[in-house]
């Protein structure tokens, strides 16, 4: 991933992100959101106000990946960071996922965060579990049939944490 720039987002990407979160979305495998939102929906959903910030990989002037990271909780669980990561089939078996989740724990890091944590990892998202878990992660819950996959029905999700 030599060659990939990871960047603040800026408005301009905003269709190649576009491109990313729909193909991630449209899949029903990763995210809860509807399959068919919109791209209203999506930029609702993904450009969130400050404290958010959305982070993105460019390679070549493409979008190949995004992410989002701020506060897990309100004010007094505010010490905690939340993460949302979404990589396009093209980049996939690259190494993205693994580049932009450690930069997003640096930048968590830096913005003062003591602790990361993932609300909904899907279970048979086998490849995200095992990325998650070799940067540190632990399951700290999951939740029974707690995910409609468009693929293999109810499935369980996963909550994992890790200190900064």
């Amino acid at each position: 991933m030599n060659s990939v720039e990871i960047r603040r987002f800026a408005d301009t990407d905003w269709p190649g992100v576009w491109d990313v979160w729909h193909e991630v979305v449209a899949a029903g495998e990763s995210y809860d959101n509807d399959p068919a939102s919109t791209e209203t929906d999506a930029r609702g959903h993904w450009l969130l106000a400050p404290p958010w910030e959305q982070w993105v990989a460019v390679e070549d002037g493409e979008v190949l990946g995004t992410y989002k990271v701020g506060p897990n909780k309100g004010r007094l669980g505010a010490h905690v960071a939340n993460a949302s990561f979404m990589v396009s089939s093209r980049a996939r078996g690259r190494g993205l996922g693994r580049t932009l989740g450690e930069h997003c724990l640096d930048r968590a890091r830096e913005l003062g965060y003591a602790a990361m944590q993932f609300n909904a990892v899907v279970s048979t998202n086998t490849v995200a579990v095992r990325l998650w878990r070799s940067l540190g992660f632990i399951i700290v819950g999951t939740i029974p049939d707690g995910f409609q996959s468009t693929k293999h029905g109810l499935v369980d999700f996963h909550i994992m944490y890790r200190q900064l």
